[in-house]
């Protein structure tokens, strides 16, 4: 539970006077760490695992893979992968060959990740295309990106997640023709693009932001403070990544936008209202785009280690 919800210390804390350590206790806390982006926490408590004589099972290491690619670390995830079926007999799962895909999508890896996919002992299905899909992205083959879309489109052609990703490599790729069909596309299909939502608890209450939110309260000091923020980010070297704005309109247009992204405004009003050296717990309901992280990456240098941050 304290794993789900964010709380790694107090996870940790439990953990630490259990008396009998089961595999399940153990690979709940592997998995906790990868899933929250402490790899190398994961391995180490693998490594001790497996030091206390209590062998891993498949869930342990979707845990371990998950920490690989979390890390990008090509040549231990790949051991890793064959030391499950070789030294302790599990046969992969498909959640363990999404991970893989994951962790060989790098731009001299796609072919490989590729093959992998086709090569499967079982039928790929619309996670593992869009786990290549993903890595595509970073890497900017287009043409890779249209036939895992292809794919996809076929096994999973309700969900708009994958057709905003690839929304997203045209528009980097500047191809705005084909931004605007596959957007006509799915108006015709009757999709919607999820709003991206972040919520922040602040005193048992829950405060909800979408981008460019000026409902709430205190919207104004909100924004507000934004920009006394933005001043000290720029001081740090920080340039606003309009790429991920999903526009084709003037830059000054693009960062307006980028700048009121749910996220922001979310961690703007905990920096409001909670006390210095609490955590900062922002609940999102998309991935936290490439600027929004970098944002926060540096504002947590500006008020210190001490502070924090969360996005799940």
């Amino acid at each position: 539970m304290y794993m789900k919800c964010g709380c790694l210390e107090d996870s940790l804390r439990v953990f630490d006077v259990v008396v009998e350590r089961t595999l399940v206790s153990w690979s709940n806390l592997i998995t906790g760490f990868a899933m929250h982006g402490y790899g190398e926490q994961a391995l180490e408590l693998y490594r001790e695992m497996v030091g206390s004589d209590v062998k891993p099972n498949h869930m342990t290491f979707i845990g371990i893979l998950h920490a690989c690619s979390h890390m990008g670390l090509v040549e231990e995830g790949h051991e890793f992968f064959s030391i499950m079926s070789r030294d302790y007999g599990i046969v992969p799962r498909i959640e363990h060959y999404g991970y893989l895909v994951d962790i060989l999508s790098h731009p001299e890896l796609l072919k490989e990740a590729h093959e992998v996919i086709v090569n499967m002992p079982m039928s790929p299905n619309g996670v593992i295309w869009g786990a290549l899909l993903g890595g595509v992205k970073l890497h900017q083959n287009t043409d890779l990106a249209e036939e895992a879309m292809r794919r996809i489109s076929k096994l999973d052609p309700l969900n708009d997640r994958y057709y905003m990703v690839l929304s997203n490599i045209y528009a980097e790729a500047g191809k705005w023709e084909k931004v605007t069909r596959i957007r006509k596309g799915d108006e015709k299909k009757g999709m919607k693009k999820n709003p991206g939502c972040s919520s922040i608890t602040i005193d048992g209450v829950v405060h909800e932001f979408i981008a460019e939110d000026g409902t709430h309260p205190h919207a104004k000091k909100i924004f507000g403070m934004w920009e006394k923020l933005l001043v000290k980010l720029k001081e740090k070297g920080y340039v606003p990544n309009t790429l991920v704005v999903l526009l084709d309109v003037e830059d000054e247009e693009n960062e307006k936008f980028l700048f009121h992204h749910s996220e922001k405004l979310a961690l703007v009003y905990g920096l409001m209202n909670i006390k210095p050296g609490m955590p900062i717990r922002i609940m999102k309901n998309l991935c936290v785009c490439e600027d929004c992280h970098v944002a926060f990456k540096l504002l947590s240098g500006i008020y210190g280690e001490s502070r924090n941050y969360g996005v799940r």
